[in-house]
């Protein structure tokens, strides 16, 4: 028998990377919430790509289970539950899982690695990181609208799934400098709180120059923060990350010029926060812009613009807030600073 693989947290991502798995012939069990398991027996679970490629699973095809029990069977944990979910996660991965299986975190933002390892003394646990979005639609589908290669922390002990990631069209680019990947990461998730604000889909906000220097200012205040931690960020994308805020701030008809390779993005693409956000649900700011206004707290500095994302996403979380135009935006970060 093939090992097996559990994705523990199927919504959008999990689900979308653990049907591609069972596609490609893996051991998959998917674990996750009632609404995504509803929405599994209305429409099957429907995959498409920004390469306009379809995976069609009928709901008899996808075993989606509620009852963590089924970590007892797990050799691969894949997480992805959301970052303020992941202490309780691990403590229902150390009651259920044997501790021979492996960990790999696939979350956003910074830091939850290392809180699984505080959590699992002994286990083998492994960062990731998913580049790409993930958003439901209306007819069903759980779309990919933008592009990026799965990266993982190396390790030997990843090797019997190495070909089924391949195989599923998800190849695992194996780093060893993963705390630099996370960071490089999220200097490009900093734009999550912006899209959700916008109520705009990525690429509208994107071809926004307003949008994009709200992004470049946000951007910025990481880097200086990131440079006083002595944190080299990883370029994760094809834009190196201290080139970002240069060719964000570019007028409009010459970064679509420059950037075309940026702006390939589906045009149904949205953030997740902007998805958690519709649906009332808790969003990870405090993990993504969060971690920048931490880091910098713990150095003894502000990130003021940072700081009002924050604030803003907080507020419109309890319903205090709608959204936002990039111009109105901007002069409001340029007064926090």
């Amino acid at each position: 028998m093939s090992p097996r693989i559990v994705v523990f947290g199927s919504g959008s991502v999990g689900a979308y990377v653990g049907g591609a798995l069972l596609h490609a012939g893996a051991d998959v069990m998917l674990l996750g919430r009632e609404r995504m398991q509803q929405r599994i027996l209305r429409h099957g679970l429907v995959l498409t790509d920004l390469q306009q490629r379809r995976i069609d699973l009928d709901a008899g095809q996808v075993p989606y289970r509620l009852d963590p029990q089924v970590l007892t069977e797990a050799d691969l944990i894949l997480l992805t539950v959301k970052s303020s979910d992941t202490e309780q996660a691990a403590q229902t991965i150390l009651q259920h899982a044997r501790p021979s299986s492996v960990v790999l975190s696939l979350q956003n933002g910074v830091g939850n690695t290392e809180a699984l390892r505080r959590q699992l003394p002994g286990w083998q646990v492994l960062g990731g990181m998913v580049p790409f979005n993930v958003v439901q639609t209306p007819d069903g589908r759980l779309h990919r609208g933008t592009q990026g290669e799965l990266m993982v922390e190396a390790s030997p002990q990843l090797s019997p799934w190495l070909a089924h990631f391949a195989k599923a069209g998800l190849p695992l680019l194996e780093r060893a400098d993963f705390v630099a990947v996370q960071w490089g990461k999220l200097l490009l998730n900093l734009n999550n709180p912006l899209n959700a604000l916008s109520g705009l889909p990525l690429k509208t906000q994107l071809s926004q120059r307003a949008w994009r220097r709200c992004l470049a200012l946000l951007v910025d205040e990481a880097l200086v923060t990131l440079d006083a931690a002595g944190i080299v960020p990883a370029q994760v994308a094809k834009i190196p990350p201290r080139k970002l805020p240069l060719l964000l701030r570019l007028p409009n008809w010459l970064f679509k010029r420059i950037a075309a390779q940026m702006l390939r993005i589906d045009p149904e693409a949205r953030s997740s926060m902007w998805e958690d956000l519709q649906a009332g649900r808790r969003t990870e700011i405090d993990y993504l812009n969060g971690a920048v206004v931490a880091l910098a707290a713990s150095l003894g500095r502000t990130v003021p613009a940072n700081q009002l994302l924050v604030d803003l996403v907080h507020q419109t979380e309890r319903g205090e807030s709608g959204s936002w135009d990039g111009a109105a935006l901007w002069q409001a970060l340029q007064c926090a600073r």
